[in-house]
Formats: C-alpha cells, structure tokens, sequence
C-alpha cells in the first residue's frame, strides 16, 4: 500500500513533524501583538472553509494518486475544514463507552480492518503572501483524527496520529509563487485508536483550526513563563524560559530578547537579555528570572491577567519579532496537611468533567459554543473543568484564563477495554505515551488556568506512566500529576477516584487509606494527601441525587480537595425522525452497532446546553456563600464568605418573607463587604408579621450581581438561602361540618355512588379505588385514583438492577403491576354524620405481608381525604395513588418547591414557593424518556383550565406531598426510546404521591436514607377539592380542610 502502513504501526508516531510548543503567532509590531488575536498577526493566515472531499470505506478504495498537482478533483464534494465528517454524511457516527470499534482489532494487536477503515481525502489551494518572502513557513492542524499524511504541491511532507494535539510541519522548500495545492488523507483509524478509547461519539476528520503562519530565520520558537511567591505570597519571581531557533545556515551573533509585561493600566516591567549566539541550525535555551513587587495575582475568583510581550532583536535592536502572551501570577502546592493550594489558600474544586461536544458539529466545536458553555459555567459556580479525557481546543484554555477556571488538562490517553493489556510497561507503546503527554504540557503550559496534569483516563499503570510523567516534569515542576488508575501511589500526586459514595470516601479520608476495593492500604504514618473524586455523581438522566452529602464531606476535611461532575453535557446529536420531527440521537440511532445506547447522556445540561433540573442543584451546592440562621424570628443571621480571594463587595443582597408563600414583606440591604473566607452577623430588617393560623413564614436572602460582568448579567442570581421561621402557629380547621350539604349514598352490585348538591362520586367496590369524580357538574377524575408504587425507571434504576440477582430482581419488578394484582378482601362505608361518610378498604398486595388500607372521608361539599397506609416487605420506588384528569385542566399551581424539577434526594437547589406552570413546561424532555416532573415538599396544588377553574389536592397528615403531571402514561414513557416518540394522549396522567425514593447519584446502591424501606409502616393523607374560580384565591381555599372525623 502506498505510504506504508505507518497508521499500524505502533512505533511510527509521525514523520517529519516540527517539535511541539507553547501556542504561539509570531507579529510584526506591539500593537499587533497586544491586540492578541491570531488575526492580528500579519504573519498568519488561516485555511479554514469549504475543502475539496472524498470519502470511501476502506483504503483500497482511496484515491491513490489524488495529492498530484495535475489530479482534477473539481466533481469532488466540498466539506467545510473543520469538521467531522459524518456531521455531513459521510460514514456513521459510533458512540460506544468502553468498546473498541469493530475495525480496532483485540487479538493481533495493533491491527486496524482493511475492510472498513474509511479514508478522507481532502484538497485545497492557497497563496503565500509577498510579506512572508525569505521567511520560513509552518502549517498547522489543530486536531485530526486519526492520523494522516500531508503533501504540498503533490510532494509527501509527513505524516501524523495523536489525534487532540497538534501537527505542524515546515513546508519553506515545497512552497512556491502563486497558488500551492495542500492534499491531506485522513484516516478513521490508526494504531493511536488503541489509546484513543474514551467514552465520546467516535467521529473522524480535520476537525479544529488549520492554518499557516510564518516566523524568522531566527525565531523564537517556544516559551515557559511561570511563576512563585515569597513566603507571604506578596512579592513574585517572574520566570521565562525561551526556544530561539536559527533555521539559517548562518550564525546568529549579539541578538537580544526584550520582555514586556502589562498589566491593565499599561504599566510595565521590562527583563533584558542580549549578546545570544545561535549557531546555524541549532537551537539554543534562554532562562530569565525577574523579582516583580506585589503583583496582582490570578485565580478563578479574580483571574487577573498581564500581557507578556517577547521582543527578539538582532545585532542592530532592529525588531526581527515579536510574541505575546496572556500571563497570570500564580502558585499551585500540595501541603502537609493534605490540602490543594493556589496562591497560599487553601482551593475546593467545584468542577464538571467537559467533552467537546455540539449537537450539530460534533467535535468541531464552534467558538461561541466555548463561550456559552463558559459563562454556564461561571453562572452556576462552577469553578473547575477536567477535560475529559483529552486535550482541549487551544481558545477554551484562552477562554479560561479570561473568565476564570480552574482546569485539570487532561492527556489523550485511554484504553480502557484493553487497559489490563496495554499500555502498561511495553517499550513498544512508550514513544506514543511520551509524546502525547508532552505535546499537551508543551502546548498549554502557559496557561495559568492549569492547575494539574492528568496523565489519562482508564488506562491501565505501568512504567509508561511513570516514563509520562519524568518527561513531564522535565518541561514544568510547578503543577502536581493527576492519574485515577494510580491505586500503588506510584505517580500520583493526589488520591484520585470515581463514584466513591460520600460515606465511602470520608470511611477512608478518615481512616488514611487509598487503593481500589480489594487492594486497600493506609498511608504511611504521618502522611496526608489529598482525596479528590475525578468523577462522581454520574448525572445520567433523572439523576444527581444526594449532592449535598458529597460537599458536606469535601467541606469538613481540608485534604477534601471536591470532585468532577460526571459530566456537563448530554453528548446527543441532533437527528431528524422520518416525520420530520428533531430529536436528540444517541447510541444505535445511526444504525452503529455496536453500540452503547444512551451511556453517552450523562450531562447537567441538555445537548443545547439547556438546564437538565441537575444543574439547579449543582448550582445551589457549589455557591460560595452560605447563611447560617442565628435566630431567625429576630431576624439574625450569619453571612460566610466561602470565597478564597473575592470579597462580598460585588453583590447585593435581596431578602423577602413569605406567608404561605405569598411575599408579605421584601427588602434590600445596603453595601456590604466580608472578606474572603469571613463571616459577618447581620440583621435582617422586616417586621414581625401577624401571625395567622394554619401560616408557615418563609425568609429567603438572595445574592445578586451589582453590575455587569463578562459571564452575567447584573442582576443575576449567584447565591440564595431559605429559612423556616419557628413561629408559635396555630393548626385549626377552617371548615365547619354542620354547614355543609348533606350526603346522598347510592349502592349498586359494582359501585358505591356518593353525590351531594355540587358532586358526585364513584368508588368501585371491586378494586375499592375512586372510579370518576365530578364537581359542579364537571368530571375532574377520568380514570381510577389507584395506588402507585412504581416509576417509569430512571437511568439509574436501569443500572442498579443489572446488579440484582434472581429472584430478587422479579421481585422488584411485581411493584410494576401491584395495583392490577391487588385484591380487595373488605369494603365498609358509615354515615358519621349526615355531611360525612367514611369508606375503608382493605387490600392484599404483593410484596407485603400487610394489607394496603385506604380511607376516606368524604364530605357534603365535595372534599374527599384520602388515607393511604402501608408496610411493604421491601423497598418501594414510589408510594402513591396515579389517576388521570382530562387534558383542559393542563395548568399546575402549587406551593412546595419549585420552580423546576426536584426529587427526594435532589432538592436544595429549589425554593418553597408558589409556582405555576402549563404541563407541557412542567414535564423535563430527558433525552431517553424516564421519570420526570416531580416537585417536592408540596403542600398544595391545584390544575385548572383556562377558566381557572378545576381540581384542588392539599396535604392533610403534615408529611407533605410529591406531586407530578404527564400529558402521557407511564406506559408511553417506559417504551418510548425518544421524547418525539411520546403521545400526547386525551388526558393528563396525574401523580399524588408520599414520596419516591431517591434518583441516586451513580449505579451504585441509593443512599439509605433517600429509601422507601421495607418491613416500615407509611401514612399519608391528602384532601381533593373540586374548585370553581368564583370561590376566591386558590392559595387561601387550599388552606381550609375539614377535620378529620
């Protein structure tokens, strides 16, 4: 095969690749170079846009002669560079989690199909400008996946694999005037697949930035500016190590380099070094050290940056070249006490791992989607990214730096379904470890984000890892080493994990231990390192549950460093059914197999970066102020600033009182100013309002941007806390038996109908559940009211029952079809008093040893309480009552939680208030169809329709409701794989539930006490109320229940 078969073969990484760099654009001038921008530069020239392309499925098929200047592609394709290209329809996107694809061989290893192993071949013109005459010349890719080879004017430059860092090659001698024809064939896979095994969509081609830029005979080529503190982190020595290349075959005497730094105001230091000699052809290092008095430092609070100007002059101080870059003032250690440090303060990571991923460009990631994700980030208080699991876009990291957040960068390492076979310690594989671990330090070490090295994900250990890291210490000693699967603490200089439960990874802070399940040790005496989870809280789905008790952790142990989200996005693509309806694509969608379904739909936020309801609690959790209730009904309360470096001094605090949610009083405080990591006792002014019966008091202190910022609005909500004030309220009934119309009981062979002046009833007597209930002459209740004790099962509910075993598993699975099983074994109905009848029944029911009795009060202006008691042998998935209602009553009002989705395990991030939604906004579109809707703590709710008219549910017995609502069944939501597929049916399924139990936050078992155990009695209450708009103010009409009698 023409080329040879450089892509199997292990050894072979590239051909005629320039060494890697820092990224950087040589500028003719300073103005150029302070404008900071690749575009400024008169030196660069990108090749960006619509290339010539052609696609075949394996590479016989290629055309082999197509790099020749004479060979006409004009009926070729055009595809837009970058790109992906099964984004434009060529060959199909994979998704698999831990598998190879079928063309990476696992048994004669490497060995890649020749079967199917699709080839690009892309083709384009370009012209020198007259500037760059007698100057060198470098092309640049970005990222290409694979690997590939390059020609210019049908002339073989090279070849390159390591698809997330970059290739660049000197093309100076295969240039000439006028147009250059550039050919690149780009293969789907190589050898570098073997390492390339992450958890992403399997997509191929020239998929970021190609460009050319053009440099000097002499240049410098690299540079490493970092930084360290005196003891009081006051004053810094600013470090720079320079590359000057002389590509002449003349000597280079008496060339100087002059070195800038700015800070906002234009203020700058100047280092100087003169008199270097470069012999031809060499290259030589420079090392400049300069003291800087108090300069202002960086940080992900306030991520200050100077610009570092690098001036290379000849003999003459005549400007050969200028280079730029943006500088931040750092200092990252680990100390004794096991502690992450950043500028002498002790950092919490608050972070998400981060694929690159768009719905629509797949990998090609376009800049303003950096940017929205960016400020979602800042916006959520979010402050840390591990990119996972791979080197980023080089502007994420320029985008980072600006904004501020604290990156883990993370080397293109994984093999994990192979990992127990390479790469460990095989010299074959060392060179391809070595240069992917380098080529990301050496690119991104400038980067003041970058407060860790990854040395890769799930790939095994061995002494390539080790080899990784002495390589990488040799370029930069100021940032620790991350890896996960270190569990011998050979390299690590942290103890990494994923998934750990909280109680888990404090047994083991607690206890001084490390390793992996079996292979547990305890440090050695008298050391301390810290704990991080790289991955946890696996948000596929309905999910995220029990977030909290994570940071109750990471906040009471200071060698508790915080942990990555599992992870920010939804990696769904978007497709389109054949009726033309868009969806979000995950595995098997594109008909790849095999496939790993929806493992790929793990974010926080939907494919478009829309909130999944997650992301509120992710928000809430990782705020950096916290109010500590002192006494709340004089209004007394402490303010922690749990920032590290930030002051209070940029945000206004708002507060209001609520009674029974309605806002009774509001308020603004004026300035004020905590300093980081301090608290401050404040007053909150309001009035002791009058206290009402059946009334709870809610204070709730919000914090919000003064002004505008880069990531937000002024305005913009950073931080809130809510409290119940303990007001001495008293609990009355407000309903008056005695007033209330009488009761009228009609029994049939099959029912019992109840009616009074303005209702009417049904319960059948076979299955002792409520069949239609009508209120002024309107049906509310369409369909059985019938118990509820399962859900239409989460992703993780998915999960966790692939670990239980038979009969266990059929077991659990009975609660499904519970109600259908249940038997009525007896049925009795009294009048207590002409305006009160009272019916119990009792049922058997699977799973318990215990029957299911339900009660109810039903009294003589319609209102029913309805008392559900229960003790199950096992755990239940929800204990509640489903009906449905029909599809005009499609508004939901409620006090409880809200405004979004919350579950048992997941509500912190949700205020008690009064809500109001139309169902269709109520129900969350999760990628693959599941559980969803639910709202907690509600004490009450009502649906209407557009005459506000409608049906009232209150809780009765004090436990509070879980309620939700579906324009569809929970049938529909269990076998449809895609929201497009779901119906929308006549009728509004209805939930009244007690609670569910908890989503979890992995596969692993739920926390206990987000569990509806078995072998434990439950009792709940709840009054339905038929309601017509001329009866007053929901709110107020929800309050009132007759007593229990």
């Amino acid at each position: 095969m023409e080329g040879g078969l450089d892509w199997e073969n292990v050894e072979i990484i590239g051909r005629n690749k320039e060494p890697a760099h820092n990224s950087l654009i040589p500028y003719h001038d300073m103005a150029s170079a302070l404008r900071g921008t690749q575009e400024s530069s008169i030196f660069y020239k990108s090749l960006n846009g619509n290339w010539r392309f052609k696609w075949v499925r394996k590479p016989a098929d290629r055309p082999k002669d197509f790099y020749k200047c004479e060979y006409n592609v004009n009926e070729w394709d055009e595809i837009p560079v970058p790109s992906n290209w099964q984004m434009h329809g060529y060959g199909t996107p994979i998704y698999l989690n831990v598998r190879y694809p079928l063309s990476v061989g696992k048994v004669d290893i490497p060995k890649i199909s020749y079967e199917y192993n699709p080839v690009g071949s892309y083709k384009t013109e370009f012209t020198i400008p007259d500037t760059w005459d007698g100057r060198e010349i470098f092309i640049h890719f970005d990222g290409v996946k694979s690997a590939f080879y390059i020609w210019i004017n049908g002339k073989k430059v090279g070849y390159s694999q390591g698809s997330m860092t970059p290739a660049e090659f000197n093309i100076t001698k295969y240039l000439h005037e006028g147009n250059n024809t550039l050919a690149v064939e780009v293969y789907r896979w190589s050898d570098g697949s073997y390492l390339e095994d992450q958890d992403m969509w399997r997509l191929s081609g020239i998929y970021r930035d190609v460009y050319l830029f053009s440099t000097p005979k002499v240049h410098i080529r690299d540079f490493f500016i970092y930084s360290c503190f005196d003891g009081d982190y006051e004053n810094a020595i600013l470090n720079i190590r320079s590359k000057v290349r002389n590509y002449s075959s003349i000597g280079a005497d008496n060339f100087g380099i002059e070195i800038l730094l700015y800070d906002n105001q234009n203020n700058f230091n100047i280092l100087v070094s003169k008199n270097i000699i470069i012999e031809s052809n060499s290259e030589k290092t420079i090392e400049h050290q300069s003291q800087v008095a108090n300069p202002k430092k960086w940080s992900a609070e306030i991520p200050y940056l100077y610009d570092l100007i690098l001036i290379l002059k000849n003999s003459h101080e005549e400007i050969i070249e200028v280079e730029h870059c943006k500088f931040g003032f750092k200092q990252v250690e680990i100390r004794d006490d096991g502690g992450f440090y950043l500028n002498g303060k002790s950092i919490k990571f608050k972070g998400v791992n981060r694929h690159e991923h768009d719905p629509d460009y797949g990998r090609a990631i376009p800049y303003s989607r950096m940017i929205q994700d960016i400020k979602l980030l800042k916006q959520n208080n979010i402050n840390s990214v591990r990119t996972s699991h791979y080197p980023n876009h080089p502007k994420w990291y320029d985008l980072c730096d600006l904004y501020g957040i604290y990156i883990i960068d993370e080397c293109n390492l994984e093999a994990h379904e192979l990992r127990d076979i390479l790469p460990k310690s095989d010299p074959k594989w060392t060179d391809a470890c070595v240069d992917r671990m380098v080529s990301m330090v050496e690119r991104d070490k400038n980067h003041p984000c970058i407060v860790m090295w990854s040395l890769g994900n799930e790939a095994g250990m061995g002494d390539n890892f080790k080899k990784m890291k002495e390589e990488a210490l040799k370029i930069d000693v100021t940032r620790p080493i991350h890896y996960e699967q270190d569990f011998k603490q050979e390299v690590s200089d942290v103890l990494s994990y994923m998934y750990y439960p909280s109680y888990s990874l404090e047994h083991m802070i607690k206890n001084r231990e490390y390793g992996f399940r079996g292979q547990i040790k305890q440090l050695k005496e008298g050391k301390i390192m810290p704990y991080m989870l790289c991955e946890y809280s696996h948000a596929m789905g309905n999910s995220l549950g029990n977030f909290q008790e994570y940071w109750d952790v990471f906040e009471n142990y200071p060698n508790a460093i915080g942990g990555f989200i599992w992870d920010f996005i939804d990696q769904g693509l978007r497709k389109t059914s054949e009726d033309g309806k868009e969806f979000w694509a995950y595995g098997g969608d594109f008909g790849d197999e095999p496939n790993d379904r929806n493992y790929c739909i793990n974010g926080i936020v939907l494919p478009d970066r829309s909130p999944n309801p997650a992301l509120y609690e992710v928000k809430k959790v990782y705020q950096n102020i916290k109010v500590i209730p002192v006494d709340l009904i004089e209004g007394k309360i402490k303010i922690l600033n749990k920032n590290n470096f930030q002051s209070t001094d940029f945000l206004d605090i708002r507060w209001e009182l609520t009674a029974n949610g309605r806002e009774i009083q509001e308020g603004k405080l004026e300035k004020f100013d905590i300093k980081p990591y301090d608290s401050k006792d404040v007053v909150i002014p309001f009035n002791r309002p009058e206290l009402l019966p059946n009334t709870e008091y809610h204070l709730k202190i919000v914090f919000i941007l003064r002004d505008d910022s880069l990531w937000a609005e002024k305005g913009h909500i950073l931080a809130w806390d809510q409290f119940k004030i303990p007001y001495d309220i008293l609990i009355e009934p407000e309903i008056e038996i005695n007033k209330l119309g009488k009761i009228v009981v009609e029994e049939s062979d099959d029912n019992l109908l109840i009616k009074g002046e303005f209702f009417k009833v049904i319960i059948s007597k076979k299955t002792g559940v409520i069949i239609s209930y009508s209120f002024n002459n309107k049906k509310l209740i369409s369909n059985t009211l019938a118990p509820n004790f399962w859900r239409a099962q989460t992703d993780n509910d998915l999960r966790i029952a692939r670990y239980i075993k038979e009969p266990d598993l059929s077991i659990r699975k009975r609660w499904r079809d519970a109600n259908k099983t249940r038997n009525v074994i007896k049925i009795k109905f009294e009048k207590i008093k002409p305006q009160v009848i009272r019916i119990n029944v009792e049922s058997t029911l699977v799973n318990s040893d215990k029957p299911l009795l339900l009660t109810y009060y039903i009294y003589g202006n319609g209102d029913i309480i309805i008392k559900n008691e229960f003790t199950p042998k096992m755990n239940m998935f929800r204990f509640g009552m489903q009906t449905s209602v029909p599809k005009e009553f499609n508004k939901i009002t409620w006090y409880g939680r809200g405004p979004h989705e919350t579950m048992f395990d997941r509500k912190t991030g949700a205020a008690v208030g009064i809500y109001s939604r139309f169902i269709e906004d109520l129900i969350h579109p999760y990628v693959r169809p599941q559980e969803n809707a639910n709202r907690t703590d509600v004490r009450w709710m009502a649906l209407t329709n557009k005459e506000e008219n409608g049906l009232i549910i209150s809780d009765v017995g004090g436990t509070n409701l879980n309620i939700s609502a579906w324009p569809y069944t929970m049938e529909d939501l269990e076998s449809s794989r895609h929201n497009h597929q779901l119906p929308r049916r006549e009728f509004i399924t209805f939930n009244i539930d007690y609670k569910q139990q908890g989503v979890g936050d992995t596969f692993s078992p739920i926390n206990r006490k987000y569990i509806l155990d078995g072998n434990k009695e439950y009792i709940y209450s709840f009054l339905l109320r038929g309601y017509t708009n001329n009866m007053g103010d929901i709110n107020a009409i929800a309050q009132k229940k007759p007593p229990l009698t």
